[in-house]
């Protein structure tokens, strides 16, 4: 744990959070700028910047507990659907690996927003795929 970084101070208990749910390996609690009622951030316990990096034990219990909130969302507010968002590298405002999960509802006002022309992406699908097939390949695990 580093002791200057949020995530890891908000996972373990050293800064006031509205914690639901905890195991050994993470917390769940809610963000306190919530898109909609129900929204929760989920943190492990120990100190990760990016996802990629987790231990498996930590991911496979993150997965779980994803599952675990998403169920329970679902039966307290009986949303539209669900948003299982994780952002990495610069769009990572925390610094420590969190997956937010919140209800969704239509006319809710959260989007996701495209480019207009993504033609030249379509257009590439086939040496899209052998690229990061070779990557695959390459990295192994």
């Amino acid at each position: 744990m580093e002791n200057t970084c949020l995530g890891c101070q908000l996972a373990n208990s050293q800064v006031q959070a509205n914690v639901v749910y905890e195991n050994e390996w993470l917390t769940c609690l809610l963000d306190i700028a919530p898109l909609n009622e129900g929204h929760v951030l989920l943190l492990p316990k120990h100190h990760v910047a990016e996802l990629e990096e987790l231990e498996e034990e930590t991911s496979a219990a993150m997965l779980k507990a994803v599952m675990k909130m998403s169920r329970v969302i679902k039966t307290l507010y009986q949303p539209d659907g669900v948003t299982i968002l994780q952002n990495g590298g610069t769009f990572n405002d925390l610094g420590h690996v969190h997956v937010h999960i919140f209800p969704r509802y239509v006319g809710d006002g959260f989007g996701w927003l495209e480019p207009e022309d993504r033609n030249d992406n379509r257009n590439r699908l086939a040496e899209t795929r052998i690229f990061i097939v070779n990557a695959i390949n390459n990295l192994g695990n």
